[in-house]
């Protein structure tokens, strides 16, 4: 791990790939449909994990799921349910291997967009905490997406899932005041 200077949030700083994580995806404003699926399947995922297990098996996620290419994952079928069950490089949980089958199939048949719909349960923007202490698992915002999703046939979507995606994706910045990271900018240098 290169030492810098830079003040991070204290989560961060544990692994090069957690401050990886936060130095260039944490908090950062996402868009795109399929981008916005990942991120969803993947909380759902960490869910009952640790984040890091999940970050180390992104490349693998990502190479047993088409890329989280909607469409792609919409048409899995049995056999691809037993791949994704049999995949050591995966999480093998079958509830969530099914959630995220059948989510791809609620997203396709959404009447609006993925993005549009997500980012319009974003807050207001609001002053960066100072605290790990100050950061909630829930808010207002994630349990009314939460119970949004789930009404549209969504699984795996708590409202502490849906705040996790909401930081995640720069819905809200739960960088601490003092982080170096501006979520409104790419990494300097």
């Amino acid at each position: 791990m290169t030492i810098d200077t830079l003040v991070r949030c204290p989560w961060s700083v544990e692994s090069q790939i957690y401050r990886d994580y936060h130095d260039e995806e944490w908090g950062r404003p996402l868009h795109g449909n399929d981008a916005l699926f990942e991120r969803l399947c993947l909380e759902a995922f960490q869910s009952g994990l640790s984040w890091i297990t999940i970050l180390r098996k992104r490349p693998a996620f990502r190479l047993a799921f088409a890329g989280f290419a909607i469409d792609r994952v919409a048409e899995f079928g049995d056999a691809d349910r037993a791949r994704l069950l049999a995949d050591p490089g995966i999480v093998r949980n079958r509830a969530k291997i099914d959630a995220c089958i059948a989510n791809a199939k609620v997203v396709r048949a959404l009447d609006i967009d993925l993005d549009e719909l997500l980012w319009s349960f974003a807050p207001a923007p609001r002053p960066r905490p100072h605290a790990i202490a100050e950061i909630p698992a829930v808010t207002p915002e994630s349990t009314a997406l939460a119970k949004e999703l789930k009404r549209r046939g969504f699984r795996f979507v708590g409202p502490t899932t849906a705040y996790a995606l909401m930081q995640a994706t720069g819905m809200v910045d739960d960088h601490l005041a003092e982080c170096w990271v501006d979520t409104r900018h790419t990494r300097p240098g």
